[in-house]
């Protein structure tokens, strides 16, 4: 099985220790009883303190659905949208929530089919996050067209309204790209979920629990765990993380086209699709973290997200990082490098502002994009560096101040690339000013609600972690009864 690593704060350096298991990740050296026991125990009826979180996530979202109310009642107008800036913080959170999706199928699919054994732990719920968030990704172009009952409008079928949609936009391809990723990401969640469902069902009968047995037994599709059924389940899971892995880059590669195909200043360059892929990994995985190191200290689980596993998923953060920062300075360069002066004026317009009269900080009122340029340098380039640092690496609480710092970035950097390009495009008599209203405020609060109450009801109904894989890790019980009948 290897060795296990551990970090020897005393002795400063790696203490390797010849035992069974993985490096660094302890419940490869626990039993399939343990395994079961541990993870089981998560299920239980929730603690008051459960229901109290629950509770701030369902006011986060009543917030949402008031401010969508208030929206729908009084008009679109009653949001920032508004010629020039059509797009804000609407499309904004659409492009943050589908790339917060990504690191569900990257650590579930990339990550399976390189046989990174630390996925193991947390590859569950990245893969429920990676649904959840794109449930409500789904959402905001629905909140955007200011007239949601007239949505249908938009499915390419005959009707009398002598409308049909236009297949060379990359709107339209958006459409299709997020509902492949969507329907592929809900199989393979599924399809995850079947040897973990048939030991709730058993767990449940064994108890005398009969709904919940009878609720668990169609979701588990009649495994039985034989060698048969084992057999054709690998087989297919293979197949879908192999289908998985192409859209973990095709997918935000047609969401960033959305922008790239238009002649917009600041939007119109080729980087775009590389840049938008390594960002969606960038803040998928620092969302990751950021739910499941809490969900470590609630519930107990050091020797399952072990600090080996949260440095490993911090490595790739680095690496994503370094790309997003090269990604930020080599806008730049085009922009200056193209001679195009529209290109050159909006990113002068980014970080400084109108370009009235030059100083080193520019003698202009503060303006909203400017603010999210700023924010997003200092949360994707700077707030990573101390990620480098071992000593930081293996200090949850760092690492989960880090990850939000980047989350609240990302979210900023997509804002950015809207906002900005949309206030300053060629012609200066058509510019305008974009702020946010209380309405987007209200929405954009309560898709957060949505996203985590739909996964703090998945944290209490389906295992987070997958039970089987962790047990395939360990030793297997008949494995140590033999070495047993052998020393007797």
């Amino acid at each position: 099985m290897g060795i296990t690593a551990e970090y020897n704060t005393t002795a400063g350096r790696v203490v390797i220790d010849e035992n069974e298991g993985h490096p660094g990740i302890k419940a490869t050296t626990l039993s399939y009883g343990q395994i079961n026991d541990e993870m089981l125990a998560m299920l239980d009826k929730p603690r008051p303190s459960y229901y109290l979180l629950l509770l701030g996530f369902l006011m986060a979202l009543g917030l949402g659905v008031l401010s969508f109310a208030i929206q729908v009642d009084v008009g679109i107008g009653y949001s920032g949208i508004s010629h020039p800036i059509a797009w804000g913080f609407y499309i904004t959170n659409f492009v943050f929530w589908i790339g917060i999706g990504h690191a569900g199928t990257l650590i579930s699919a990339v990550f399976y089919l390189t046989r990174a054994p630390w996925r193991t732990a947390i590859y569950r719920s990245a893969e429920a996050m990676t649904v959840f968030a794109v449930f409500t990704a789904g959402l905001f172009p629905l909140v955007h067209i200011g007239r949601p009952w007239l949505a249908f409008w938009l499915i390419p079928y005959p009707n009398e309204r002598m409308l049909w949609v236009n297949f060379k936009s990359p709107l339209l391809w958006d459409v299709f790209a997020v509902t492949t990723y969507m329907s592929v990401s809900i199989m393979f969640f599924l399809l995850g979920l079947i040897p973990d469902l048939a030991i709730l069902r058993d767990e449940a009968a064994r108890k005398g629990k009969k709904l919940k047995a009878l609720l668990y037994a169609p979701m588990a599709l009649a495994w039985r765990g034989t060698n048969h059924q084992w057999v054709h389940y690998m087989r297919g899971y293979l197949i879908f993380a192999a289908l998985a892995t192409p859209l973990v880059f095709s997918v935000h590669s047609i969401v960033s086209w959305d922008f790239a195909m238009s002649s917009v200043p600041g939007w119109h360059t080729t980087i775009f699709a590389p840049y938008f892929v390594a960002g969606a990994i960038f803040s998928g995985l620092s969302m990751v973290l950021t739910v499941l190191i809490p969900i470590r200290a609630v519930f107990g689980l050091q020797d399952y997200i072990t600090n080996h596993v949260i440095q490993s998923v911090s490595k790739m953060i680095i690496f994503t990082s370094i790309i997003v920062g090269y990604a930020y300075a080599a806008e730049f360069f085009i922009g200056y490098y193209s001679g195009s002066p529209f290109e050159r004026a909006i990113f002068y317009y980014r970080p400084f502002g109108e370009m009235q009269s030059w100083t080193l900080l520019g003698e202009n009122q503060i303006n909203f994009p400017q603010i999210a340029f700023w924010l997003m340098v200092f949360c994707n380039v700077i707030a990573p560096i101390p990620l480098w640092r071992w000593k930081i690496r293996n200090n949850p609480l760092a690492v989960w101040i880090i990850t939000i710092l980047i989350n609240i970035g990302m979210w900023f950097e997509r804002f950015n690339i809207i906002g900005s390009s949309l206030q300053h495009e060629y012609d200066p008599a058509s510019w305008g000013e974009y702020w946010p209203t209380i309405v987007e405020v209200g929405v954009t609060i309560g898709s957060f609600g949505f996203f985590f109450t739909l996964f703090t009801l998945f944290a209490k109904s389906l295992p987070p972690m997958a039970i089987m894989e962790l047990k395939e890790g360990t030793n297997p019980p008949m494995k140590h009864a033999a070495k047993k009948d052998i020393n007797e």
